[in-house]
This record gives C-alpha cells, structure tokens and sequence, in this order.
C-alpha cells in the first residue's frame, strides 16, 4: 500500500531550508537556468514522499549550514549537483 505524500508546503519549505543550508541556491538555479518550474515542482514531490520529515526538520533546526547533503534525503544527488554547479559558475 502506498503511503500518502506529505503536507506540499512543509516540505516546500523542507526543500528551501534543505538547498540553503548545503549551499544549492533553488532561486539562483532557476534564475540561472540549471533548473525548470517543472524540475522545482519534482523535487518538491520527491520530498513529500519521504517518510521522515521530522528528522530533516531536526537536522536542520542544529546548523545554519553544512557541507555535505544528508544521506537520507531524497533530492541529495540533485542538489549537491546544482551545489557543485553554482560553485563551478562562481568561479569562472
């Protein structure tokens, strides 16, 4: 059975924090073009699929910023490549 997807705005606001706090800047992606509406609005559904908000919402409430992207959270490999590629672009 499948399990119902999360409340969209939590995890909207789960995502923000998440791209802010790793140093993977949503709105500079986007404005950049690495991103569409269309990719945002897919990872906002990948993260109301995960099963565990309330330990992203605790990772996040103990640090204003981190190197790395949790392991468990759903978007990791995206936004440590939208990460990698902001930086790339800062430095050229």
């Amino acid at each position: 059975m499948l399990r119902p997807l999360g409340d969209e705005r939590l995890h909207l606001r789960l995502l923000e924090e998440m791209s802010q706090t790793v140093g993977a800047d949503l709105v500079r992606a986007y404005e950049d073009g690495q991103i569409s509406s269309e990719n945002w609005a897919n990872m906002v559904q990948q993260c109301r699929g995960c099963a565990e908000p309330g330990k992203c919402q605790k990772w996040l409430a103990t640090r204003e910023t981190a190197a790395e992207t949790p392991a468990y959270c759903s978007n990791r490999a995206v936004l440590d490549e939208l990460k990698q590629n902001l930086a790339e672009g800062e430095g050229t």
